[in-house]
């Protein structure tokens, strides 16, 4: 409970936090937790509690009046029942209000502590259940057998609660479902099939372990003649105790597929989701297995288990796949040109959204025919967005588009000036956010050679490797965008590229890494690139840039984008 009190406090910027707990029997016993040590939590904020469990209700109250004296944030934590465990609130002695995103936040924050809370529940629950069993097989020598099979059963239960838990993938929970059935229920069949589409589909084996499929289908419809299938549609246990009652009762597909399988004995047990039935487990046997009323029980319960692990990997799953696919979106295509070569590389951390604020981008520049920018004009970038989610990414796109609209707008000036225009309507639109990133211009000379113009925003410093072998750090920068800074004017700095340069740039998840000197990573990566071969793919100088300088577990994204003039 501290660790959830703590995590409130670091989400909603409070100083404080607690969890008011409510135990059972106990109409106003409070257990205040991460609170300052020596102190008592204040009876106002007791008060605030109280109220949020009598009416069962979130409370937020803003710090501008008399009463209270401080702000108050409060959303109550439910049982499995609907019944009150207690409250999840912050306390700031501040003038503020609370955001729509700070309900939000702390409303999610509640949900998973009431879910922990009620985890705790049932594993308690689940020791009494297992002491008590072992007191009665002590009592009833007689019925040792019996108390044996009973314990097993609720040994199982308990594995099933623990080992279901944790899992975030659905390979992941095919095989822990299949670990856990395997020892106990001994079944010579395991299948899993989840409901998409309007019908069932199967989920294999990761490992391959799975039985022969020649008569069973990858998909089929929940209105065919399949027991799975009435299993799912009607929301209930299906057993199928022998060969008769398959054929009695299903389709002939349904029974090749049974005889394929060479069983004797099926049940299919619908897994129910919060949101109805997300899929069906199916168990069978070679031999004829009997199902009494203790038996269904059990695995009514597993399923129970099962249907909650297979709801959270599939929710897991779905926020994975749209966050890669909004991080692909905002990825751009590189464009083509000429005399000149582009590769770039995405790696998200590996945690939270595995999407972040970290980007590229490259498109060419209005051609002026003559001046500054003339025809065959390059812009180019990398930046960071501070944060590791879909807003980081969402705050990330808003600038992308920014700056290639001030590109558009101010033709024939520099990269400092497109900084600030962007600068100016980062702080008009009020983004909260922070920011560094190197802007750049590339207009074509003669002779091959390539005029670079770079302003820096705060961001490491990107590497030029010369023809000759050398590498040059372009260390000139301003500060990074953030709305607490005051601006000031950017600058802007001027290289020649000749044939046989690679400019390389990149974000601070590649050089930065926890308990290391980045500045001895940038070292490293200068000495790296140096060392590659110039007739080396592009792509493959990225890989083997991230794969020799950048960690094994990032923890932060990382993005490089390489240009390359060939040389002659």
């Amino acid at each position: 409970m501290n660790r959830f009190a703590r995590l409130a406090t670091h989400l909603l910027s409070a100083p404080q936090g607690l969890v008011w707990l409510n135990p059972p029997g106990e109409s106003a016993g409070a257990a205040p937790e991460c609170w300052p040590a020596g102190t008592s939590v204040p009876p106002g904020v007791i008060r605030c509690c109280q109220r949020v469990a009598e009416f069962g209700q979130a409370l937020f109250l803003p710090l501008g009046g008399s009463d209270p004296d401080f702000a108050f944030a409060g959303v109550p934590l439910a049982g499995g029942s609907g019944e009150l465990l207690g409250v999840l609130a912050v306390v700031d002695d501040r003038p503020r209000s609370w955001t729509a995103d700070e309900v939000r936040d702390l409303s999610d924050l509640a949900a998973a502590c009431s879910a922990q809370i009620r985890a705790r529940v049932r594993a308690e629950s689940g020791r009494r259940a297992q002491e008590e069993e072992a007191e009665a097989a002590d009592v009833a020598q007689a019925a040792a057998a019996g108390l044996r099979s009973r314990l097993g059963r609720s040994q199982l239960l308990l594995r099933a609660a623990e080992y279901l838990a944790d899992t975030s993938g659905l390979d992941e929970v095919r095989l822990r479902v299949g670990d856990l059935v395997s020892g106990d229920l001994k079944p010579s069949y395991i299948g899993l099939a989840l409901v998409r589409h309007g019908g069932l589909r199967r989920v294999a084996d990761p490992v391959g372990g799975d039985q022969p499929f020649e008569q069973v289908p990858e998909a089929y419809a929940l209105s065919s003649r399949w027991p799975s299938a009435r299993a799912a549609r009607e929301n209930r246990m299906i057993v199928i105790g022998d060969r008769s009652d398959i054929t009695a009762g299903y389709g002939p597909e349904a029974v090749a597929g049974f005889d394929s399988l060479g069983l004797s004995t099926a049940v299919c047990l619908p897994l129910r989701g919060t949101r109805g039935v997300v899929g069906v487990l199916v168990l069978g046997w070679e031999s004829r297995y009997d199902i009494d009323t203790a038996e269904r029980a059990v695995l009514t319960t597993l399923a129970g288990y099962a249907a909650q692990a297979v709801e959270r990997a599939l929710h897991l799953d779905e926020r994975i796949t749209v966050a890669r696919e909004l991080q692909q979106a905002m990825l751009t295509e590189l464009p083509a040109v000429a005399d000149l070569e582009l590769a770039a590389l995405y790696r998200p951390a590996a945690r939270d959204d595995l999407v972040g604020g970290d980007w590229y981008d490259a498109y060419p520049l209005p051609s002026l025919g003559t001046g500054a920018e003339a025809e065959g004009a390059l812009a180019v970038t990398v930046g960071d967005v501070t944060g590791h989610d879909m807003r980081a990414a969402a705050v990330m796109g808003q600038v992308r588009s920014m700056l290639r609209q001030a590109d558009h707008d101010h033709p024939g000036q520099g990269p400092d000036q497109s900084l600030t225009a962007v600068e100016r309507a980062w702080l008009r639109l009020g983004l909260a956010a922070s920011c560094t990133m190197v802007h750049a211009h590339l207009t074509p000379e003669a002779g091959g050679h390539w005029r670079l113009r770079w302003s820096n925003a705060g961001h490491p410093p990107p590497l030029l490797a010369h023809p000759d072998g050398t590498v040059e750090h372009l260390t000139r920068h301003d500060v990074l965008l953030h709305p607490a800074l005051p601006r000031r004017p950017r600058t802007c700095d001027t290289r020649t590229m000749a044939p046989g340069s690679t400019l390389l740039l990149y974000t601070d998840g590649l050089v930065e890494q926890r308990g290391h000197d980045i500045d001895v990573h940038t070292d490293r990566l200068g000495r790296q690139l140096a060392a590659t071969p110039p007739q080396t793919p592009l792509d493959a100088v990225l890989h083997t840039l991230l794969d020799t300088v950048g960690a094994a577990e990032p923890e932060d994204d990382t993005v490089l984008l390489a240009l390359r003039i060939p040389a002659p």
